[in-house]
């Protein structure tokens, strides 16, 4: 028992020095790989040709869980190339919510938040876009809508960086709300909510 005591003090006292601040080089009983030949990133390799130790990644190599093989869903258009009539995503009131709240960050400086084209930017000299409720506009097919948010085109850059997949869609979602919204009559407004509009809004 006494022997037991002993021992139970002494891991007690050893378990109390752990976390205690020292000058000394920290004792490795088992180095494992701690001191393993290895190269930095950036570092020089005598073993390849153009002496890089990082090598660059293969060409096709696609990371895992990133192979966007649905070609309606990450480029907008169909198996013979054409652009999609219809976004492939459910549309509900929460996807419009998430594209109204994309549309007025990205697309209002430029577009603004009604999609006219005389967002702030364009207010102080950049070439104006196009209408969003125009007729040209409203005939697109969705895919190409997400086409040119994801490569932009003329004075619009490419958004495929700053806005993933999901929210390009939800806002494809958005402008066609928006073009819709310039040119609805009272016949889009369901019977049980035509009482609630005021008859000069409703001509």
């Amino acid at each position: 028992m006494k022997r037991l005591t002993i021992v139970l003090f002494g891991a007690l006292a050893l378990a109390g020095c752990r976390g205690g601040k020292s000058e000394e080089p920290p004792v490795h009983l088992f180095g494992d790989m701690d001191w393993q030949p290895k190269y930095q990133w950036g570092e020089a390799s005598p073993l390849f040709p153009d002496g890089r130790a990082m090598r660059p990644v293969v060409d096709g190599t696609v990371a895992q869980g990133y192979l966007a093989e649905d070609d309606a869903y990450e480029r907008g258009k169909d198996e013979k190339g054409e652009f999609v009539a219809r976004a492939p995503v459910e549309v509900d009131e929460k996807l419009m919510r998430r594209g109204q709240e994309r549309f007025n960050i990205y697309c209002a400086p430029c577009h603004d938040q009604s999609g006219s084209g005389r967002g702030m930017v364009i207010q102080r000299g950049f070439p104006p876009p196009v209408d969003l409720s125009s007729d040209r506009v409203r005939a697109m097919p969705d895919g190409q809508v997400f086409d040119t948010i994801t490569n932009g085109v003329r004075n619009m850059p490419s958004y495929r960086k700053q806005i993933p997949v999901a929210d390009r869609w939800a806002i494809v979602t958005w402008v066609k709300v928006l073009g819709l919204s310039q040119h609805a009559t009272i016949n889009d407004v369901p019977a049980d909510k035509r009482g609630a509009i005021e008859p000069e809004a409703a001509q």
